[in-house]
């Protein structure tokens, strides 16, 4: 399960094994993956349908049997399409140096962004994508040995990108891009921590030292969504994985998720999730699958 904090700060897997794998279909509580960055890299396959991704200010689409690489640091969301079904694995880059100087001028470039891996891989790198499917087809069948097979692919993945030169050198970063993309994570950051209060636009605004006028257009450039919208729809996703994790009621619910209203949060729960937070509820119960509601 994704974590609620979006400036993902936590140990992935163990110090052994660094590896965390999340399997989300619509059923997960964070099914629309929110804005959030961590230091740990990412990757991330596609087995049905799409998923509109944005990595900082970039959007793309990602369809069936398609990869994402993620590197450590980069503010990231996505949007799944057409019933996507993702996997996800989050992990330390710096477990791969353990033990093999061989590899550290590899991946130092990484470290040091002189290496940025291309984002997006197809079929028109088809072998990295049967790399990664491995990965994942590891951690998915769990047998005696598969951390082995994880790590051992892990370096087969890089080592492909690496020979088959899957990566850009000596990117630079317009300073103006860098600095909207921190002033971003700022809001991010101040919606996390507040949900639950009430929050005004001329409170986001002045998380990052904006007239409301000029911060909606700010916030609906790098999100394709205005504040309050983008707001009302992290309350709702924090609701989902209360109502799915804990045994509240949810009108308990609704207020410790930033509504003083309770039919207004069942009309804008039912606007982002199409079912009711009670249907929502009983269909996450143990055992029990969750049902659509037309």
């Amino acid at each position: 399960m994704h974590d609620p904090e979006r400036n993902e700060n936590r140990p992935r897997g163990t110090y052994e094994f660094p590896y965390e794998f999340h399997h989300i279909d619509s059923e997960h509580p964070r099914y629309v993956m929110s804005y959030h960055w961590h230091v740990e890299f990412e990757i991330i396959r596609i087995l049905k349908g799409a998923f509109l991704v944005t990595l900082d200010e970039k959007t793309f689409r990602a369809g069936e049997g398609d990869v994402i690489f993620i590197h450590g640091g980069v503010l990231h969301s996505g949007i799944p399409e057409d019933g996507c079904v993702y996997q996800c694995i989050v992990f330390d880059l710096n477990s791969l140096l353990r033990g093999f100087t061989v590899i550290t001028p590899y991946l130092q470039k990484m470290f040091q962004h002189e290496v940025i891996v291309f984002h997006h891989f197809s079929s028109a790198q088809q072998d990295v994508v049967t790399a990664v499917n491995d990965i994942f087809d590891a951690f998915r069948d769990r047998e005696n040995g598969y951390e082995m097979v994880v790590i051992g692919q892990f370096y087969h993945f890089f080592g492909i990108v690496f020979g088959k030169h899957y990566y850009l050198e000596s990117i630079t970063r317009k300073s103006r891009d860098y600095r909207r993309v921190v002033q971003l994570k700022q809001v991010i950051e101040y919606i996390e921590k507040n949900y639950a209060k009430q929050i005004t636009l001329a409170d986001l605004a002045g998380a990052v030292s904006m007239s409301p006028r000029y911060f909606c257009r700010f916030f609906s450039e790098m999100t394709h969504q205005s504040p309050m919208d983008y707001l009302n729809r992290q309350r709702i996703e924090q609701a989902c994985f209360q109502l799915a994790a804990a045994d509240e009621s949810i009108t308990e619910v609704a207020y410790k998720c930033g509504f003083n209203d309770l039919s207004y949060f069942i009309r804008t729960f039912r606007k982002y999730k199409g079912i009711t937070p009670g249907k929502y509820k009983r269909g996450t119960a143990p055992g029990r699958p969750l049902l659509a509601e037309k």
